[in-house]
């Protein structure tokens, strides 16, 4: 039988190859952005308790309508924006299945999709699935700031999506304000759709403030909201996150999700509902994460590396420049060969493959595992 391809250029994940050499050779993994401690005990005892009460069958395609509930009070009492539980928010499989379905229920064949580079490795596979072309626009060390002069210039009568991610992964940095209100401009009375991947939204540093797009009520309008349980409360196996947007986007969407997944594992939609009745549970985690990275940059402050501070996710980029002339990719692999700690480079995110000698590392880890891998990048 012969098959043509819809991604005959799409490569092995960056976080699959890295993750299995860090497995091969044992060694420290700051890879891929999952921590190495466990969750909330308190969390893990409501599954089972869930379970054991009987919720073991299908859960409502859109979700528990109690989850629902805690997430719309969620959204009140942060952003005061909240979203109707009843047909504005649904329950994925996770954030990327989240953002899968929004893609798939609205870009078709030769729309363009306006794509902020580095970014997410689920984004650009998915626009070509749908058949549109993703328009990438290269974010730049050292700030990776948006210019927005580029993006009104790369937006034309086929843009009918523009992705988004605040605070951003893998930079760390996070948008401002001002950056909102250009993106409320530039899509006012246009027919562009927003997905704004926002699950590192408890994970803000050194005062920043977490700029949703629903606080801006024309883009909230327009607009898609990915969020990561899994992600925020350490449990990223568990695959379970959700998507709000207005009713009528949200319509589409649901077809989507409908026949594709249909509906999310059951006990672990009833524990989260009762575990988002205590906001201390993600209000708590800026601190939790910001003592994190501050221990990890405090232990390598000596290294040859050098950094701007994370603003937001949990990850730290770190410029290798005064280490080797190397392509960061081969710069990763021979760093979890040869010293046994493993990263992720920026340049399989970027544009053409853009070498600006950044390597990505993931705080979300035990102090242990800091200070290990702090003690291999002062050795380099």
């Amino acid at each position: 039988m012969q098959i043509t391809s819809k991604l005959p250029n799409l490569e092995p994940s960056i976080f699959s190859v890295m993750g299995g050499l860090a497995h091969q050779y044992n060694a420290v993994n700051l890879s891929q952005g999952f921590p190495d401690f466990k969750g909330d005990q308190k969390l893990i005892d409501l599954v089972n308790k869930a379970m054991n009460d009987g919720h073991n069958h299908y859960a409502p395609m859109r979700g528990v309508f109690s989850l629902r509930e805690a997430i719309a009070n969620k959204y009140d009492r942060l952003y005061r924006s909240s979203y109707h539980p009843e047909n504005e928010i649904t329950i994925t499989a996770g954030a990327t299945q989240a953002i899968y379905a929004a893609i798939t229920a609205f870009v078709k064949p030769n729309d363009e999709v306006l794509v902020l580079r580095p970014a997410y490795d689920c984004y650009i596979p998915t626009i070509e699935l749908s058949g549109a072309k993703a328009i990438s626009i290269q974010l730049t060390y050292p700030d990776y700031k948006v210019n927005w002069n580029e993006v009104k210039a790369k937006i034309s009568s086929k843009t009918r999506m523009f992705i988004i991610n605040t605070p951003h992964n893998p930079s760390g940095t996070v948008f401002s304000k001002a950056d909102m209100m250009q993106l409320q401009e530039i899509t006012k009375d246009t027919n562009i759709i927003v997905l704004s991947d926002e699950v590192y939204e408890h994970m803000v540093y050194d005062g920043e403030q977490h700029h949703s797009v629903c606080l801006f009520p024309e883009l909230k309008s327009r607009s898609f909201i990915s969020a990561s349980f899994g992600k925020t409360f350490h449990n990223t196996g568990w695959k379970i996150g959700y998507a709000c947007a207005p009713k009528y986007l949200m319509d589409e969407f649901v077809k989507v999700h409908e026949f594709s997944v249909f509906s999310i594992h059951h006990p672990t939609q009833k524990a989260l509902a009762v575990y988002l009745e205590t906001p201390s549970h993600y209000d708590e985690l800026s601190a939790f994460f910001q003592t994190k990275r501050d221990l990890f940059l405090d232990l390598i402050k000596g290294s040859k590396f050098t950094f701007t501070p994370s603003k937001g996710t949990y990850f730290q980029a770190l410029n290798y420049a005064n280490i080797t002339e190397e392509n960061d990719y081969e710069f990763a692999v021979r760093l979890t060969k040869e010293k046994g700690i493993a990263s992720i480079p920026f340049s399989v995110f970027n544009v053409n493959r853009l070498d600006e000698k950044m390597l990505r590392f993931c705080f979300a880890k035990t102090d242990d595992t800091l200070k290990r891998g702090a003690e291999i990048l002062n050795s380099i």
